[in-house]
Order: C-alpha cells, then sequence, then structure tokens
C-alpha cells in the first residue's frame, strides 16, 4: 500500500513524471521509496533532468557536486523537503 503524499509532494511527483516522461500515474509514487535503483529505477541522468526541472520550475540550484545529494534524492518525501526549504 502506498503511503499518502503531500500535495507538495503530489506536485514535485508530477513533475518528475512529466519530465522524465515516465509512464505511471505521479500519485502512484510512494513518497517514503527510493527514486534511485530499485525504486523507481532512475539514474544519474534522470538526477540531472530532475535537477534542471527543479531549477526551471522553483528556481532553486540542486547541484550535483553537493555532498547532500544521496539525501536529497533518496525518495519523493525527501527531495519534496529539499526544494521546500530551498525555496523559503
Amino acid at each position: 500500500m502506498t503511503k499518502q503524499q503531500t500535495a507538495f509532494e503530489y506536485e514535485i511527483a508530477q513533475l518528475l513524471v512529466s519530465s522524465l516522461n515516465l509512464a505511471l500515474d505521479p500519485s502512484a509514487i510512494d513518497p517514503e521509496a527510493p527514486l534511485f535503483r530499485e525504486g523507481l529505477g532512475l539514474d544519474s541522468i534522470d538526477m540531472l533532468e530532475i535537477a534542471l526541472a527543479m531549477s526551471q520550475h522553483y528556481g532553486i540550484q540542486l547541484r550535483s557536486d553537493d555532498p547532500e545529494n544521496a539525501t536529497i534524492f533518496a525518495s519523493l518525501r525527501s527531495l519534496s523537503t529539499a526544494v521546500a526549504a530551498r525555496r523559503a
């Protein structure tokens, strides 16, 4: 059973699905499931696409050399939290 997404997590999930051309409903993404490898199966190129989409949509910078990237991109929930914190 999928854990409940917040409204902002759903917004981020919609952006992920559209920017990565994923063939799934944004509401089907478990907010605590891994985005990479065994989760959604994303790779490093997808991470760059996500960072670009977040920059264009929210005006924030997610840098490839950020030591927090493993935490930021761990799940939909952690990505949403990072985006919200950088927007504020």
